[in-house]
């Protein structure tokens, strides 16, 4: 996993600031983006789960344990449904996870076209929920869940949800 995106915070020699001018706050040391790849295989979801909750561990973001469980049933339904739905035409699926100072947001990604839509609640059906679910808990947590074509023909499908509880 690379990080992307922190600077070093030093400034240039020879430029000097006024006292009263005080110099912005270094990023939390967690605040990044990592990146990973996956085969769009059932074995990638628990993998994925399981990665994203060590990355915030040792990384100490400071994310509540009720929202790393709904993040990570977020990664659990949004990696099932790229392998499900995705993997004839996307052999491989990519999970980011970018964490600010306020909020984490999850993608994945796959190169199939379908851009899929949230179903609704149907209690004859025992599966289809994911993206309805997925919905559900970003919005219960005081986020968001959006769906967008990539620039080579795939999708994305990314849920943000912020660090501080919904009031």
């Amino acid at each position: 996993m690379d990080g992307h995106g922190r600077g070093d915070g030093s400034r240039p020699t020879g430029c000097a600031e006024p006292l009263a001018a005080a110099a912005p706050p270094d990023p939390p040391p967690y605040e990044e983006v990592w990146r990973f790849t996956a085969p769009a295989v059932d074995a990638s979801v628990p993998q994925a789960r399981h990665a994203v909750r060590d990355l915030l561990r040792r990384q100490g973001v400071p994310v509540p344990d009720d929202l790393v469980h709904g993040l990570l049933l977020i990664v659990s339904e949004l990696v099932t449904n790229a392998v499900r739905h995705a993997a004839v035409l996307s052999p491989t699926l990519a999970v980011e996870i970018a964490v600010g100072a306020e909020w984490l947001q999850v993608s994945v990604e796959d190169d199939h076209p379908y851009r899929p839509t949230a179903l609704e609640t149907d209690h004859g059906r025992t599966g289809g929920r994911g993206l309805l679910l997925v919905r559900e808990i970003a919005r219960e947590a005081g986020g968001v869940c959006e769906v967008a074509h990539t620039a080579s023909g795939g999708k994305v499908i990314w849920a943000a949800l912020p660090l501080k509880p919904a009031f």
